[in-house]
């Protein structure tokens, strides 16, 4: 009997396979956990990370306010897209991790979709 987060592992490997992120287009990889959030715009091509953010950012966390639901993924998606823009990258390829698409996830989304990315 498998546990939900080794499905999620089978299943994020099975979407790597598909997603890689180049100079062009980086990939915007998503990680959660109970109490926080992270993302990174990944270069694979070169094995780097060009901008990340998390909810232990010290940014995020006074804007945030000690809030580990929707309102943090929204401040997350929206520093990673301010970073990433200030590097000039503009589009990207997104890797939820192998999460569903609802909730949190879709809220870090949209929100870095309002503040300049593309995906």
């Amino acid at each position: 009997m498998e546990t939900r987060a080794i499905k999620r592992k089978r299943k994020h490997l099975r979407v790597r396979r598909k997603v890689f992120g180049t100079a062009e287009r980086p990939r915007l990889s998503i990680y959660k956990s109970l109490n926080h959030i992270y993302a990174q715009v990944i270069d694979d091509s070169k094995g780097e990370t060009l901008a990340s953010a998390s909810t232990l950012s010290p940014e995020i966390r006074e804007k945030v306010g000690g809030k580990k639901d929707m309102t943090a993924a929204r401040v997350v998606g929206q520093l990673v897209a301010e970073k990433a823009c200030a590097r000039g990258i503009k589009k990207v390829v997104f890797d939820r991790g192998g999460y569903p698409y609802h909730g949190r996830v879709a809220a870090f989304a949209d929100a870095a979709r309002d503040n300049g990315l593309e995906f």
